[in-house]
Order: structure tokens, then C-alpha cells, then sequence
């Protein structure tokens, strides 16, 4: 069926056809439906170099093809429908920048040996109002904030609606609450197929966004909003199926064992361990990144972010969780992650795992928080943005995987903000060196 019959048929005046650039930034058209088809064949035309991508105004427009099989319906404002679009040069070849693009890529390199990725993501994010940017709900005060009920009801009109979109969109999402953090809150969604996680991820943020700016509050889903308040992590659950995607090859081959995993899964666990510092590029993608896996106790009591290297059963304490049979949750991402680079950058890292039959090492139930292993047993996390960019530059796995152009590319953008930071002067700065 033609975008324009879909249109007629649901009241759709008009697409915004919308791409992800680098640094998670989406960037769209808005185009009338009358026009959709030619759009759909043809692409919506952008300049590279006016969004966060390695190019310059001298490089010919590229041109983003919308997936007609990925339309979402905007439920705050139904005239509306939003669609994810890959990036082509106007010569029809892809422009590999795309972080949908890698993220593809990836998937393929997986069916490639017969399998199946499926994906989860619980993102977090903080309710804010005023100029000040200060939590929207005055009486969210309490020190453990986590699950309170009347602060949760209290911003009913804003979570509800973004439930109820979900649920309109057949995402069947199952719980929402009211997190760690006073003012921030979490909604969790079913499982799926790595790519649909993936679009599903990107118009979360942007229904989540509209929503809160509807009722008058602006949402932020920034890492580490507060110095003293846990920040906002976005937990990535991952497991590997067959081609069919019927059966899931993480579960143990051993029923009756102790193991939660199979060798499979512990393989992969092994390579993104392997590869985790130079993670952390994608995982972690903003310089605020590194104060939430890397901060003291929060005002809760608990930052709920990894700061070691290492693996754990139901623990939360460690970078990666097992939280039962057949999956496990990478703790590690904050909401600054690019929702397509976020799963890309796993599955290479643990298609690298299978391949080299790595293994994962010790599996550690101790609580990270109270009683840190020593280092030599585990690593940890790196300390700044600059840290793991220098590990992503010296990681031959996203070399090979996301292609050398592609890291180059991001790294020099990276780096590029990492220098405009550093050239920046702060009010800390000022308040103990002025009088030096």
C-alpha cells in the first residue's frame, strides 16, 4: 500500500521522515502527505554538514529514504506520523555514517551465522520545569524516591499518555515507575527484534519529550543531571536466537544445571568484556557520561551505574547482570546513547566474543559499592570521555566491524567536542583558582 493510502485511510496529513545523526541528534522533514510517495521512492534531501556527521558544505546533499515499515503515529497528534530514514548519497550509494545504517550492518553480520538478535532497553529520564531547570515536582523530596507512589501518581497526566501511546502502537508495555532519582522516572516496553528496539528507542525519546513539553515540563534523558542524585541509565537486555528467531540460543544447554547461560551467551558476554573500555565510545557518549558511572554515592544511597569491568548474576552492582535464563542486561549505558549504535556496538563486540570462543572470566557476586575487588582482578571503567575515545582508537574489533571510516569519523567529531569542553572555563575552576 502506498504511503499517501495509509495517509487517507488514517488521517495522516503529514510525515516527518527523521534520521539519526552520530550524536543521537534526530533531525527530520516535515513533509505533506500529497507528497509522501515521490518522497518515499526518492528521499527528503539534507545537507551532511549542518547535523553531526563527518562532512562538509562542499559534499553533494544526501538523501534519506524513509522505512514505511517502521510508521509511527504520533498518539499526542494523530495528523502526524514519524518514520526512521537510512542515509544514500545522491549517487544511491549509503552513506555508512548512518547509525541505523552500522546498527544494520550488524544485524547482518549476525544472520550471517544464522542468527537472530533480540533487543530491550529501560530508559530513564528526569521531569524538569522552570528556567532553572529544577525538578517539576516540588514535594519529590524524600531521600529513597525509588517506586514512592505518591510522587509517581502525582505526574499521572504525563506518564499515562506516554503509556498509552505505547500501548495504542502495540509495544505492550508492562510497568511504570517512579525511579531512584526524585523527579525521574522509567517505563518499560516489551523485547524485540534489535532493529524495531532500535526505532522504538528513537521515538520513545521524542514522544517523551513532546508529551512532557504538552503538560508544560521539559524532559531530559542526560546521563547526570544532578551531582546528587542518581543519573539516568538506559539498561540494554540482549539475546541471541536462531535464524527464525524462534529458538533463543542464550539458554542453558543444561537445563537441570546451575548455569543461566549458554556457552553462546557466556562467548558473547566474553567479548563485550573484551572490548568494553572502547564500549564505553558508544555506551557512554558524552563527556557528562563519565560523572554517573563514575560518581560517589548518590543522596538514595546507590548510583546504580557500574564502575568495574566484570559480570555478575543478579547483581546490579557490576557492569553486566544476569538476571535470569536466557538474557542478560548490560548495565553500563546512560540516555546520551545513540539507540542505534547502542546495539550496534554490542553485537559486534560479542559477535566478536563467539567467534574467538572468548572467555568471560570469574563471574563475581560481590556488592561493588561496599566491597570493590582489587584491580588485579578487575578493570575499571574508564575515567573520562577522553579516556575511552584513546581505548575505541586502539580497538581493532569496531575497526573491522563498523569499518575504519566510520570510527574515524566519529572519533574526530568526538574529539573535536572533547577539545571545545576543555577549552571552556567553569564556575568550579573560577571558585579555586581565581585567587591562586
Amino acid at each position: 500500500m502506498l504511503l499517501s493510502e495509509i495517509a487517507r485511510d488514517r488521517g495522516i496529513r503529514y510525515f516527518l521522515i527523521s534520521f539519526t545523526d552520530l550524536f543521537g541528534v534526530q533531525r527530520a522533514k516535515l513533509v505533506p502527505a500529497q507528497s509522501i510517495d515521490e518522497m518515499a521512492e526518492n528521499g527528503a534531501g539534507f545537507a551532511g554538514f549542518a547535523a553531526w556527521l563527518d562532512m562538509t558544505p562542499a559534499d553533494p546533499d544526501m538523501l534519506a529514504i524513509p522505512d514505511a515499515n517502521s510508521l509511527f503515529q504520533l498518539p499526542w497528534q494523530p495528523d502526524v506520523a514519524w518514520m526512521p530514514a537510512d542515509l544514500y548519497g545522491v549517487d544511491g550509494e549509503p552513506i555508512m555514517q548512518t547509525p541505523r545504517l552500522v546498527l544494520k550492518r550488524m544485524l547482518k553480520e549476525a544472520s550471517k551465522r544464522g542468527y537472530t538478535i533480540k533487543t530491550g532497553v529501560e530508559c530513564e529520564y528526569f521531569l524538569l520545569s522552570g528556567k532553572e531547570h529544577q525538578i517539576s515536582d516540588s514535594r519529590d523530596r524524600v531521600v529513597k524516591p525509588c517506586y514512592d507512589q505518591q510522587a509517581l501518581m502525582r505526574r499521572y497526566d504525563v506518564v499515562s499518555e506516554i503509556c498509552d501511546g505505547m500501548l495504542s502502537m502495540g509495544w505492550k508495555p508492562y510497568q511504570n515507575d517512579h525511579e531512584d532519582a526524585n523527579g525521574q522516572f522509567e517505563m518499560n516496553w516489551n523485547y524485540s527484534d534489535a532493529l524495531v528496539t532500535a526505532d522504538r528507542h528513537a521515538f520513545f525519546k521524542y514522544m517523551v519529550k513532546s508529551i512532557a513539553e504538552k503538560h508544560g515540563f521539559r524532559a531530559t534523558f542526560m546521563p547526570k543531571p544532578f551531582a546528587n542524585l542518581t543519573g539516568n541509565g538506559c539498561h540494554a537486555h540482549i539475546s541471541v536466537w536462531d535464524s527464525l528467531g524462534k529458538t533463543n540460543l542464550f539458554l542453558p544447554e543444561d537445563v537441570e544445571g546451575e548455569s543461566e547461560l549458554s556457552t553462546l551467551a557466556y562467548q558473547f558476554i566474553g567479548g563485550v568484556l573484551n572490548s568494553a573500555s572502547a564500549l564505553c565510545a558508544f555506551t557512554n557518549p558524552a563527556i557528562n557520561s563519565y560523572k554517573r558511572i563514575n560518581s560517589p554515592s548518590t543522596l538514595s544511597g546507590a548510583t546504580w551505574s557500574p564502575n568495574t569491568i566484570s559480570y555478575s548474576g543478579n547483581n546490579r552492582t557490576h557492569m553486566i547482570r544476569i538476571p535470569d535464563a536466557g538474557r542478560f542486561e548490560l548495565r553500563l549505558a546512560d540516555g546520551a546513547a545513540n539507540p542505534y549504535l547502542l546495539p550496534a556496538a554490542m553485537i559486534a563486540t560479542g559477535l566478536h566474543g563467539i567467534d574467538l570462543q572468548i572467555d568471560p572470566g570469574d563471574r563475581y557476586d560481590n556488592n561493588s559499592y561496599t566491597d570493590p575487588l582489587p584491580s588485579d582482578k578487575v578493570k575499571r571503567l574508564p575515567a573520562n570521555l577522553l579516556d575511552a575515545l584513546r581505548c575505541l582508537e586502539s580497538n581493532e574489533v569496531f575497526a573491522e566491524a563498523f569499518g575504519k571510516s566510520f570510527v574515524a569519523s566519529y572519533l574526530k567529531l568526538k574529539y573535536q567536542q572533547w577539545n571545545d569542553y576543555s577549552n571552556s572555563i567553569t564556575n568550579w575552576e573560577l571558585d579555586r583558582t581565581l585567587d591562586c
